[in-house]
């Protein structure tokens, strides 16, 4: 009777826990909750003392309104919720942001309208992860881990459109992800317009990864305005990628004047970095995409370039290239080439941005930052590091999110069997890659890529990227002294239900048949290594 009695008291105290701690992600730094609550409803209102506010509040009270039928006006006199932008301390992060709820007031406070966003972000996640839109009383004081929260979206092999475009940036700012990558040129197509070079995405846009024939898809400049500004909206920085001087083979389907070959496997993979009108082409390329994306971030790519670079062996022009520049090899002739197209990107006023292999090409520090993917060639991110590079880590163990989830999925790809479940995104800790304090300065932030040759539809991308998308958020935000992925599974059972209320096909882990893997056309091998 004993043992009985306290396993109800467990089950009621465990319930009692599930409902009482606030269902936010990421967790925030400092929570100290008391009784009682604040009721969100209609008749609430909301201040400000900062017009930079507008854009923020404008779009909480869409958000209460679309999702709970709330409609909160604005009130400056007296409100229920007021925001306020305090003078910034020295060093403060522009993300932090404190909140005070009272049961009859909310005060979210910051140094930076960004932090400001952020606390209200942490207000709607409470408001619908709640029952009847009560926000338990508590004081909250959080900052992010790392500046940089990243997610990447191959478009190149499949595309989505920009009505999925943005409902991702919805959820990447609901998790207070702040970065999208947007990996828009490869070998299936060519996906943004430039003005000068139309037939790029006329002709480059044409077919897809599994399915050559389709009718070009891609975005306009107008398309790319649009988005850059809703994600700014949220606090989001758009980077483009125009990957080079590999997987460009849709860009020379469109211009073989500029192609510098390939292999059997990957036909017309190359530029030709010997010809000297091909780094006008590229830089006049570049220039227009330095207009469209204000981040003054351009991602140049770098990697692969030995899948396809057969014909260098052969070709005139960069045999002629090799003996005037005194280049040894083809790893010379790449890294000269990447040498001089980052010294474009760097006369727009702008940052160069290269996967890990160009770690070994000495390009200005101040003005590079590198990103470690290869997770079985640790050499190379001590290498960005040791020479004082800025670094993503978005190894692809654990943060590839086109790798499955779950030892029984079948479509999607692995790593020698090995995957990613969603308790290896949570508890990737990235300070542990670095060997001294000085290393972990130069570690930016973390991101998850999504490849899309196994992801072939909508369902699919959304089955991989949910729920992990909101581990990665923890990952991204939350010092790995402070995760708890028992804890973050009690929070997580809210979430589940919006992910249901959106319409997502997510996946599950503790109801694996709710929602099953589809499978999808895929040409991809299942079990991968390079």
């Amino acid at each position: 009777m004993e043992k009985i009695l306290h396993l109800i008291l467990v089950f009621i105290s465990g319930n009692v826990f599930a409902q009482t701690v606030p269902a936010i992600i990421p967790k925030p730094v400092k929570l100290v909750a008391a009784k009682g609550f604040f009721q969100l409803n209609s008749e609430k209102t909301i201040g400000f003392n900062d017009s930079r506010l507008k854009q923020s509040i404008y779009y909480l009270q869409n958000q209460l309104l679309r999702q709970r039928g709330i409609t909160i006006q604005q009130n400056t006199a007296s409100p229920a919720i007021r925001l306020s932008v305090e003078p910034k301390k020295r060093g403060a992060d522009s993300a932090a942001y404190k909140i005070s709820v009272k049961p009859n007031h909310i005060l979210i406070s910051a140094s930076h309208p960004n932090g400001i966003f952020y606390g209200l972000i942490t207000v709607l996640q409470m408001a619908l992860t709640s029952e009847g839109n009560k926000i338990p009383v508590c004081e909250i004081n959080d900052s992010p881990a790392y500046s940089w929260r990243g997610f990447m979206l191959d478009e190149s092999r499949h595309f989505f459109g920009k009505q999925k475009v943005k409902s991702i940036l919805d959820w990447m700012a609901f998790y207070k992800l702040n970065t999208f990558h947007w990996h828009l040129t490869d070998e299936p197509g060519w996906r943004l317009e430039i003005k000068k070079y139309p037939k790029l995405s006329l002709v480059g846009g044409i077919g897809d990864y599994l399915n050559p024939n389709l009718p070009a898809q891609f975005y306009t400049q107008a398309d790319i305005n649009e988005i850059v500004a809703y994600a700014a909206e949220r606090y989001i920085t758009v980077i483009p990628e125009i990957d080079m001087p590999g997987h460009a083979t849709a860009a020379n389907m469109a211009y073989p004047e500029y192609s510098g070959g390939g292999s059997a496997a990957h036909p017309a993979f190359t530029f030709n970095p010997g010809l000297e009108s091909t780094y006008g082409y590229l830089t006049n390329i570049l220039k227009e995409t330095n207009v469209l994306f204000p981040s003054g971030l351009i991602h140049l790519g770098g990697d692969e370039v030995s899948f396809g670079n057969e014909k260098w062996k052969v070709n005139p022009d960069i045999l002629k290239l090799k003996l005037r520049e005194h280049l040894k090899d083809e790893t010379a002739v790449e890294r000269y080439f990447m040498k001089r197209m980052a010294d474009s990107v760097y006369h727009l006023n702008a940052k160069a941005l290269l996967w890990d292999e160009m770690a070994d090409t000495d390009l200005p520090k101040d003005k590079t930052i590198i990103f470690w993917w290869r997770h079985d060639k640790p050499v190379q991110l001590q290498t960005a590091l040791s020479k004082g590079y800025q670094t993503v880590l978005c190894p692809r163990l654990p943060l590839y999110l086109d790798f499955v989830q779950d030892s029984t999925h079948r479509y999607g790809r692995k790593w020698n069997k090995l995957y990613n479940p969603i308790e290896s995104v949570y508890n990737f800790d990235a300070k542990s890659f670095a060997q001294i304090d000085k290393e972990k300065s130069l570690i930016l932030g973390i991101q998850a890529n999504i490849w899309t040759e196994t992801v072939d539809n909508e369902f699919r991308l959304d089955y991989l990227l949910f729920p992990r998308i909101a581990a990665l958020a923890e990952a991204a935000w939350t010092e790995a002294k402070n995760k708890d992925f028992k804890q973050f599974n009690t929070r997580m059972q809210p979430h589940f239900l919006l992910y249901g209320k959106a319409g997502l096909y997510y996946y599950n882990p503790a109801k694996p048949l709710q929602n099953p893997e589809l499978p999808v056309k895929s040409k991809q091998s299942l079990d991968y290594k390079d």
